[in-house]
């Protein structure tokens, strides 16, 4: 008898678990997005007035020296209607620069809130030196969006190759500012991110050498093996808990 109610213990162990796998495949939805258009309003107005993000990421910016709006990548239309009229961009802009004009006349400094920004530098793909990338210089935490981003070889100024987008809104009212670097990194290479404020209120140099990385092959192999070793050594546990439960019934 001792058997008979093991062998139904893991019938009703395996039944319970496929129930709640169906369970929780059936209670699934689908993730929720947000959309968010964004006008900055600003004296250092190195930026575009407007900007329109999904989950945080760039869709389109209106730039008003050129009256158009630009994508982010090449295969979004920035022509179709969910774009905001260049007619309530331009009221807007009227709107921004009397407010400007107001505040600056009433008083001598214009009132702002000044985050500390934190600057990171980093691959955009693995590393494998003489290979082509691009390096990426992620500005967080600021506020007012707006920065110069500069970047260095070997402590000597470099602009081919570089690609700075408009900063983008991210929640808790901040903003994220990307610089792009196409670089081919080989042994011995230093590149710096300089993100520098309108004004000199910050200024902030980010290093980044290229170090040994691990050949992918091998590290694919390390993986390989360590994800083998772990599901056999789970295996083991398990048969080795089944035999122990099976034992102590029949005993019983």
């Amino acid at each position: 008898m001792g058997p008979g109610r093991c062998n139904w213990g893991l019938a009703a162990l395996a039944w319970l678990w496929g129930a709640a796998a169906a369970a929780a495949a059936e209670v699934q939805e689908d993730p929720a997005h947000l959309f968010s258009e964004v006008y900055v309003c600003q004296q250092d107005s190195l930026l575009p007035e407007m900007l329109q993000t999904l989950d945080n990421e760039e869709l389109f910016w209106f730039n008003s020296s050129e009256s158009a709006w630009h994508p982010r990548l090449p295969d979004f239309q920035p022509g179709v209607p969910t774009r905001t009229p260049q007619s309530h961009i331009r009221v807007l802009n009227q709107l921004c620069n009397d407010v400007l004009s107001n505040f600056s006349y009433y008083f001598a400094i214009m009132p702002e809130a000044k985050g500390i920004a934190q600057v990171k530098v980093f691959p955009l793909q693995p590393l494998q030196l003489g290979q082509p990338n691009t390096l990426v210089c992620s500005v967080t935490n600021l506020f007012p969006p707006a920065a110069e981003v500069t970047w260095t070889y070997q402590g000597q100024p470099v602009t081919q190759g570089v690609s700075t987008p408009p900063a983008i809104p991210v929640e808790d009212l901040e903003f994220e500012l990307f610089s792009y670097l196409e670089v081919t990194p080989q042994e011995g290479d230093i590149y710096s991110c300089n993100v520098k404020s309108p004004r000199d209120t910050f200024s902030i140099q980010t290093f980044w050498v290229p170090q040994n990385p691990v050949p992918s092959e091998l590290l694919e192999n390390i993986l390989c093996g360590l994800a083998f070793g772990l599901g056999v050594l789970f295996a083991i546990a398990g048969v080795v808990l089944v035999a122990v439960s099976c034992k102590r019934d029949s005993t019983e």
